[in-house]
């Protein structure tokens, strides 16, 4: 019977999810992943090299799944703020891919797949400038690093929300008011930003002279020199 790579291959992923996500980097066990997934260990060094680089490859995995899970349409203010709920959404459902997040930031130096995920952070960026042409390119960029840390951060600090929350239910009710709250600030921050960039723009035209009246100034300033002897 041939060896079913491919498969092979998703359940060492599956099981490298599990285990990067919860002891990070460092702590993590191959022999732990190949048991988990059913696998010889010697599978993992030959499909994805060493332990680093087998989590980049985990890692990368999981965001090609995010990205092509949640992605910013529609219009308008509510667009970018339907886009923090939704994304709330999913990491709620997917707290493994937050914590490989936040291992990646405190182990690697470099981000995984870096130029990759560049491109579709200014594809993100365009298509919230695209919701709301407004928007200047640094305050959109602004906007959504504010979505990533809202949303990222409810399944990372669970120990604050303990802190903080304490009469609140918990479980869904408690995820329910939370997303609440993150749409509720991210729209307000969208509209702050607008209304900042209007606040501008108002300040710069009142603060331009009028060419009709810098022409006038001018011809007067003429007139009294040519009456001098």
């Amino acid at each position: 019977m041939a060896w079913d790579t491919e498969r092979t291959k998703r359940l060492l992923i599956e099981a490298g999810v599990a285990e990067f996500s919860s002891f990070g980097l460092a702590g993590a066990r191959v022999d732990r992943i190949a048991e988990k997934a059913g696998v010889n260990k010697e599978r993992i060094y030959q499909y994805f090299g060493k332990k680093e680089a087998f989590f980049s490859a985990v890692l990368e995995h999981e965001l090609a799944t995010t990205l092509a899970a949640v992605e910013l349409s529609g219009h308008g203010v509510v667009a970018i703020a339907d886009y923090a709920g939704r994304r709330f959404d999913y990491q709620r459902e997917h707290p493994t891919f937050t914590r490989l997040l936040f291992w990646e930031g405190l182990e690697l130096e470099a981000p995984v797949a870096e130029a990759s995920r560049q491109k579709h952070a200014q594809a993100i960026v365009a298509s919230a400038r695209e919701a709301v042409p407004e928007l200047s390119e640094s305050d959109a960029q602004e906007l959504l690093i504010t979505v990533i840390t809202l949303v990222d951060g409810w399944v990372a600090l669970q120990t604050a929300d303990r802190l903080f929350s304490t009469p609140l239910p918990r479980g869904r009710d408690r995820d329910s008011r939370r997303r609440d709250f993150i749409v509720m600030t991210v729209e307000a921050a969208t509209r702050a930003a607008l209304t900042r960039t209007q606040s501008a723009r108002t300040q710069l035209t009142a603060g331009s002279p009028r060419m009709g009246d810098a022409g006038s100034a001018l011809r007067s300033t003429r007139a009294d020199g040519a009456g001098k002897v």
